[in-house]
């Protein structure tokens, strides 16, 4: 820890509460941001470090919080072109085409998400997530098309983490997979982790080891060697509906991690020059977390998807199809 944190030291009062409650009570700090300060090991009960904000403390149980010394974002502001779909002082939904990354890491230092949002914004975007992912509540993968929102305020990402923590946010994924699922239309369960064998990829592990997710499907059309498929996350975990539609032998054309395309679609997949999952982030629903109004936002199916929809369908299916898409 540096050695330009400031302590925050007390006593838990009331006892029996989740300690990240306790402890926002106690210090004024948002729970949020006691999360990612244990997270980062900087909070101790009885000296010594803990691990989990759920944890319950007694009553009477000395806590230490060390808040680290303010520091600069480290992404830098970059005018880049942005889809705003909706802004208002304390969030913004955005339609991310696929190809841009959405926050920085190792192998992507710029040209993210959370670069054009740090221009468009002035710098005005959450601080709750880190320094790197200023705003971030959520994410979508980097070829992966759609819609996100986006914290502008502290009080936004809290209130907005609470419902994407209790599964209140409406999100539904248009996607067209390899093969027709059977039965049509059902629900996918199963724990997601590291694969044991790829730590690049996620993977079905056995419950406990994992973050437990689950996907609702339904087929929307049949095509040719393939479907458009609707999918609704009642969890939003890492690469969740890649891997799911993949466990039950329907990966989506074009992902190049969870699945190879059958034969016959490969050439048509070459020829249109579609090299990503065919996976688009087409609504998304949630409460404003500060007026508590509804908001539900819709993004079409970009270019790309289309084009690949229509060459895996006959001629008078794809003309009622464009219509829907």
């Amino acid at each position: 820890m540096g050695g330009h944190d400031a302590i925050i030291e007390g006593v838990i009062a009331p006892g029996g509460q989740r300690l990240d409650r306790a402890l926002a009570d106690s210090t004024g700090l948002s729970r949020e941001r006691i999360k990612a300060l244990i997270d980062e090991g900087r909070v101790e009960l009885a000296g010594k470090a803990v691990k989990q904000a759920s944890l319950k403390a007694a009553e009477g149980t000395p806590f230490a919080v060390r808040v680290p010394e303010a520091a600069p974002a480290e992404a830098v502001a970059q005018d880049i072109p942005l889809n705003v779909v909706f802004e208002d002082a304390h969030l913004i939904v955005v339609d991310k085409p696929a190809g841009l990354v959405v926050h920085p890491a190792a192998g992507n230092p710029d040209g993210t998400l959370v670069n054009a949002l740090l221009h468009h914004c002035a710098g005005q975007l959450s601080g709750i997530g880190g320094v790197a992912r200023p705003g971030i509540v959520h994410r979508i993968d980097k070829d992966t098309s759609g819609l996100l929102v986006v914290a502008k305020s502290d009080a936004a990402h809290e209130g907005l983490a609470k419902q994407f923590a209790d599964h209140s946010i409406r999100r539904v994924y248009k996607a067209v997979t390899a093969g027709v699922p059977m039965p049509p239309a059902g629900t996918v369960r199963g724990a997601i982790g590291r694969s044991n064998h790829d730590r690049k990829k996620m993977a079905l592990v056995e419950e406990g080891r994992g973050k437990h997710a689950v996907t609702h499907y339904r087929t929307l059309e049949p095509l040719d060697g393939a479907a458009l498929v609707e999918c609704r996350l009642e969890t939003g975990r890492t690469h969740q509906v890649r891997v799911h539609l993949a466990s039950i032998g329907h990966a989506l054309l074009g992902d190049p991690v969870y699945g190879r395309p059958p034969a016959r679609i490969r050439p048509i997949l070459q020829r249109l020059g579609f090299s990503r999952q065919a996976l688009h982030a087409a609504e998304l629903g949630f409460l404003h977390p500060i007026s508590a109004e509804p908001l539900h936002f819709a993004s079409s199916t970009p270019v790309d998807m289309r084009e690949l929809i229509v060459e895996l369908c006959a001629q008078e299916q794809g003309a009622r199809l464009m219509a829907k898409l």
